[in-house]
């Protein structure tokens, strides 16, 4: 699922412009309409972070009609001054053919733009699209590759599918204890699928092994996702 950000606790720190901090204030006071104007303002001059949240308003209809050509419009100018989260939303945006023509090779180019500065939902989105061959060669290591970054950031949904991988043997070698421990982390994450197919292959694992996918995964979140 996508997710639109609107990142306000980052905006300070980067492409200072009189008067975007102003659009800061007042979309944190709910006045979207002052604020899309300042945000467009500082657009207009250039400020990637003022592009895509003026992106992310139009894409929400926040202060203006949702206008998802707009949106597009200002997500890619943010993109090619390399802000991660308008290079993932101008993926997705491509991926579903959202005010553009949908072009999948065009999504996976901006997915791994993003993926590559380290946004775990391009990382994820980048490695269902190799782990379904979505105009591009299926590749398995490739797909665990991707799901592996994210997961190591807490990404939930990238935990099951590297859960799948590892009971399917795709990508990897089959590996039952790798998958409980990935579906154990990702169901503390409240993840309910995770949780269910943890208790399906339990019925086929010894409790010795299943024991070690729990410690596995303790160790996982305490050393914060290193050498998992």
């Amino acid at each position: 699922m996508k997710t639109l950000l609107l990142i306000i606790s980052v905006l300070f720190s980067v492409n200072s412009f009189a008067g975007f901090d102003e659009g800061v204030a007042a979309y944190e006071k709910g006045d979207y309409k002052k604020s899309i104007n300042l945000f467009k303002k500082a657009a207009e001059q250039g400020v990637s972070s003022a592009q895509n949240n003026l992106g992310s308003m139009y894409d929400n209809g926040k202060g203006t009609v949702q206008d998802y050509k707009k949106a597009f419009h200002w997500y890619k100018k943010a993109a090619e001054q390399n802000d991660a989260g308008a290079q993932f939303d101008l993926a997705f945006m491509y991926n579903n053919g959202i005010g553009t023509v949908q072009d999948n090779k065009k999504a996976i180019y901006w997915y791994k733009k993003a993926a590559e500065q380290n946004d775990a939902g391009a990382q994820f989105s980048l490695g269902i699209m190799y782990d379904n061959g979505e105009d591009t060669v299926q590749d398995n290591k490739k797909a665990i590759h991707w799901y592996k970054k994210a997961a190591e950031q807490n990404y939930a949904d990238a935990q099951f599918n590297l859960g799948i991988m590892y009971i399917n043997g795709e990508g990897t070698v089959k590996n039952y204890v790798r998958a409980h421990m990935w579906w154990n982390i990702a169901a503390a994450n409240g993840d309910t699928k995770a949780q269910k197919n943890r208790g399906i292959i339990e019925k086929e694992m010894t409790s010795a092994d299943i024991s070690k996918a729990q410690n596995m995964a303790s160790k996982c979140v305490a050393r914060n996702y290193k050498d998992c």
